[in-house]
């Protein structure tokens, strides 16, 4: 390396930082970004994750990192910003090498161990990620999946992807998709209504609700609202009921024992899981929440249609259904069930709901009572290509489990159902339609101070299935050769979930992870 005289020594001299020279396969985008945003000098927390196939193994890659490190902070000539090993935390994760670098240090590191091993597949460091700090969301969920951390280390947003939302609408004036426009399609894609004559909508609308629900958990933002104080009418109604703020996302609810749920005076945004993504508004439901079976069938039929010469639409999402009955069909035979596993053989993944039919009565010799039932997955979550998501608690999965109303398999037939559970208790999304304008009453009879409602908390698997949606598309837009491969994405998710070490047939295989599925390809 070439060297410059300076009075009295002769040091190095640095190369100016490249973000192009670095390996994006090893540093990860948001911390290259993050490097182009930061002076020489500044030095950055970073996380440094050990390749498990170097020849020497883990412990062989974490010395070399180690001493690479050391090797590096060495060559600076100020002693004041210390070793650049994080030693206080090094020692609980043995996967890991955490340390604070500069930008030009953490460049001369990968360049170094490329150069000693001939190449970063058989180097000692797998991935470079940004120690990210730690904040809270509006949306628990959205951690949960851990959609926040795919984001932060690979900048998974759902780009380039574009999902259906097969249900009652989406409200096209709520501000939650004008950050991104969500809802601005390009030829030959258009928002569709079902219930009417299937044609072509400018502007999408949602009378019910529960569609605008559904798409604000897939995608969708809402800046950040900032930091604010408390006034005093912001207070809490009646046990139950919400107090809402002229603003934006400002709502405060209070759960049964009193305790508040949601406060978005000191929360920072609400974001979708894949909050870049497209949405298509195929509406199949009316201002009831109500609609026949065809409706679904017809809004499938133009996904096919649609995706015809070009795959437009990557994949949909159905948080709607009906029970199964074996008196009509065969398990997973019905025309909807076969429609579904159709569309899913033309490329594009389909994400259903299990149902909410998971709990009810039975009679024993003593009476009456009241227990989890299995055999009640729905259609068209009994297609077998699709992933049929069930709920879980959208912050505390590990400890409550499998929710009590979400529909339990085996399958008519025996199958195993559902693949997956994703948060589906009282999670925090838009609200529109009839369900807005509902709360809005009760506000108003309450004598509140403030009326309008943007946000709304709703429990099912409809909203546990618009996570694994989103949670895919987030996916597929880092990991595009998977684009039109649906079955191998569910195999990939169904491998990478996280055991709840619950009963197979309540919980599938496991609680949605974002961050391991897109790390295990």
């Amino acid at each position: 390396m070439a060297k410059k005289k300076t009075a009295g020594k002769t040091e190095k001299k640095r190369p100016k930082f490249d973000s192009k020279a670095l390996d994006s396969s090893t540093v990860a985008v948001p911390m290259v970004e993050e490097m182009q945003r930061t002076s020489g000098s500044d030095l950055m927390p970073v996380i440094i994750d050990l390749n498990l196939l170097y020849p020497k193994g883990r412990k062989g890659a974490r010395t070399m990192v180690r001493k690479l490190i050391k090797q590096l902070v060495a060559q600076r000539g100020d002693s004041s910003k210390g070793s650049g090993l994080d030693s206080g935390k090094n020692k609980y994760c043995p996967q890991y090498v955490f340390a604070h670098l500069s930008k030009g240090e953490i460049e001369e590191l990968v360049r170094l161990d490329c150069q000693t091993h001939s190449g970063s597949s058989r180097g000692a460091i797998y991935k470079i990620w940004p120690d990210f700090e730690v904040e809270a969301h509006l949306t628990d969920s959205v951690s949960t999946v851990k959609a926040d951390a795919a984001r932060a280390a690979f900048g998974a947003a759902g780009d380039g992807q574009v999902w259906a939302v097969i249900d009652s609408g989406i409200d096209g004036t709520h501000e939650h998709f004008k950050e991104h426009e969500n809802l601005t399609l390009k030829d030959p894609l258009s928002h569709r209504d079902f219930v009417g004559t299937g044609s072509p909508l400018k502007n999408p609308k949602d009378d019910f609700g529960h569609g605008t629900h559904v798409a604000g958990i897939i995608a969708g933002e809402i800046p950040a609202l900032g930091q604010r104080r408390r006034q005093p009418e912001d207070t809490p109604g009646e046990e139950g009921e919400p107090v809402v703020k002229e603003v934006f996302g400002s709502s405060r609810e209070r759960d049964n024992a009193g305790d508040a749920i949601y406060d978005s005076w000191s929360l920072r945004s609400i974001s979708g899981i894949a909050p870049r993504a497209k949405l298509v508004s195929l509406k199949v439901l009316d201002e009831n929440g109500r609609g026949p079976v065809s409706n679904l069938m017809a809004a499938i039929g133009y996904v096919l249609q649609v995706n015809d010469r070009w795959r437009h639409i990557h994949g949909v999402n159905l948080s709607v259904g009906y029970e199964f009955d074996a008196e009509w069909f065969a398990c997973g035979q019905s025309p909807l069930c076969v429609e579904v596993n159709r569309l899913v053989r033309s490329g594009v993944v389909v994400v259903a709901a299990a149902g909410n039919t998971g709990y009810g009565t039975v009679l024993s010799d003593q009476g009456q009572s009241k227990t989890g039932l299995d055999l009640t997955i729905n259609d068209p979550g009994n297609a077998e290509l699709a992933i049929t998501v069930g709920a879980t608690h959208r912050s505390a999965p590990h400890i409550y489990g499998v929710s009590y109303f979400s529909s339990k398999g085996p399958t008519g037939d025996g199958r195993f159902k559902p693949d997956l559970v994703a948060p589906g208790e009282k999670v925090l999304s838009c609200a529109a339609g009839a369900k807005k304008v509902e709360i809005e009453k009760k506000l108003a009879r309450a004598g509140a101070a403030h009326t309008t409602c943007h946000y709304r908390q709703e429990s099912g698997t409809s909203m546990a299935a618009p996570h694994v949606s989103g949670a895919i598309a987030a996916f597929l837009s880092l990991r595009r050769e998977f684009i039109g491969e649906p079955e191998k994405v569910k195999e990939i998710f169904l491998s990478t979930a996280t055991d709840l070490k619950r009963e197979r047939y309540f919980q599938g295989h496991g609680l949605v992870d974002l961050m391991r599925a897109i790390q295990s390809v």
